[in-house]
């Protein structure tokens, strides 16, 4: 492993965590930090039933997966019953960038065509078939032929905003994006396999596509001979309070044909899965290559995921994410009326993006500011991201056991520190927007504004 290749969080002044536990991390001093990051440990760290389950299993067997065993027909079912019908069948793999592999060759296997449709700002994963359709990893390098970008339905900066297309127009307006790339595949010889998006955008800056969005995509989609993949792996499993699913979100009616998740399903063990139905499942198996994976569904990794979905069940969580969720959003929106810096908040359960910008009518990315937030919550020992295309996008994404008082120290200690910026003038050059320069005393001590190129603070350490 490189520097150069390999991601750090605070590559300037890294932490080295040595145990978790809920909502909070320990470095080597056993300084505490409230983490906001780790959406990998959905149900908290090191969650004692979590534990229980893998330790047990682990003692009695863990094998191939050639072999029968409870656990994973009792997994799948578990699984395939948090779906509406006809989801009904399930792979299980070992990541969500396996699983996103295996949903596009799935797709392609069923609707017999090729070409990918997918958003701008995608991520789906680190395989070389994912890279090939997350723009967000590729910056605007030029695609392989068979993958077609259309915008992301991005209402606050996107293409169409805010304000531009009454009520629920702006869903059916960007869908008519995805209608017409389909359109101009078709019209040069070529077929579109599937639409690949995920719920909700993490990675390209926290995004809430508007009402009515997947109903219309999923009608131009399923015109083509295509299939809608929603990507689950980031946003599943509760986070987003009101339902199991993020895609639900836009109404009961939308239902995918292909859905992957990953991450949260293990609670930081390596477990995913492909749920799908039973027509697109014998499509695959009607092509001769049979789907094998050694370790994806083992004893083990079944037994932590069927019980990280029973802890979401018996206590609540998702009830929980839309309490917590609902007063984190509002508190945020009570601060942009103090600080012009914060140009939106949105979100949904504990699933929440703050933009910000140095100005609210032009909407400039406040990229250099955005790093240096980051960097000085590390200092008040709070852990956050920020991504986005522009890197301005505060990201939080905790474990689902993040409190009303977690997020009221979040907030309150945000405040503080956006008078910190508001107190030195501070606002990141247009010129060169990742520079700043001064230093500020606060309380008697010293807070450094970054006064170099900011590095990237973008999650590439989380890959699926």
């Amino acid at each position: 492993m490189t520097r150069d290749s390999c991601k750090l969080f605070f590559r300037e002044d890294p932490i080295k965590i040595m145990r978790a536990k809920a909502q909070y991390m320990y470095d080597e001093k056993g300084n505490q930090y409230l983490d906001c990051i780790n959406n990998v440990a959905h149900v908290g760290h090191c969650h004692p039933d979590v534990v229980k389950a893998a330790v047990e299993q682990m003692g009695v067997l863990n094998t191939n997966n050639r072999f029968l065993h409870d656990n994973l027909v009792l997994c799948a079912q578990k699984l395939t019953s948090l779906f509406p019908d006809p989801l009904n069948v399930c792979f299980l793999v070992n990541s969500g960038s396996e699983a996103n592999d295996l949903a596009l060759r799935l797709a392609r296997a069923h609707s017999k065509h090729n070409d990918v449709v997918t958003l701008d700002h995608a991520y789906h994963g680190h395989l070389s078939s994912l890279i090939d359709i997350s723009p967000y990893k590729t910056h605007g390098n030029e695609h392989p032929d068979w993958v077609h970008v259309v915008p992301c339905p991005d209402v606050y900066r996107g293409k169409y905003r805010e304000g531009d297309y009454p009520g629920e127009c702006m869903g059916k307006k960007y869908a008519e994006d995805v209608k017409h790339v389909i359109k101009k595949v078709r019209d040069s010889g070529r077929t579109v396999s599937a639409f690949f998006a995920e719920s909700l955008q993490s990675c390209g800056g926290q995004i809430i596509p508007p009402a009515n969005y997947f109903k219309h995509v999923v009608r131009h989609v399923h015109e083509a001979g295509a299939l809608f993949i929603a990507d689950e792996v980031q946003v599943g499993f509760g986070r987003v309070g009101k339902h199991w699913w993020a895609f639900q979100l836009q109404g009961e009616d939308i239902i995918p044909d292909i859905v992957t998740v990953g991450k949260s399903m293990g609670n930081g063990h390596p477990v995913a899965a492909v749920i799908t139905t039973k027509e697109i499942s014998r499509s695959f198996k009607n092509t001769g290559i049979e789907y094998f994976n050694t370790y994806g569904g083992n004893p083990v990794s079944c037994a932590v995921a069927k019980t990280v979905m029973e802890v979401i069940e018996r206590e609540n969580m998702r009830d929980h994410a839309t309490k917590v969720g609902n007063h984190l959003l509002n508190s945020l929106r009570q601060l942009m009326g103090k600080h012009q810096l914060i140009g939106d908040v949105r979100g949904v359960g504990l699933f929440v993006g703050i933009e910000l910008v140095t100005d609210r009518i032009k909407k400039i990315p406040a990229t250099a500011e955005a790093q240096h937030i980051v960097s000085r919550m590390k200092e008040e020992h709070i852990l956050v991201s920020s991504d986005g295309p522009d890197r301005n996008v505060l990201k939080l994404k905790p474990p689902m056991v993040f409190t009303v008082a977690n997020a009221d120290h979040l907030v309150t200690t945000l405040d503080r520190i956006l008078e910190e910026i508001k107190e030195v003038g501070l606002i990141s050059d247009n010129k060169s927007p990742n520079l700043i320069t001064s230093d500020l005393e606060v309380d008697n001590k010293k807070i450094k504004f970054i006064c170099r190129e900011i590095e990237s603070n973008s999650p590439d350490l989380i890959e699926m």
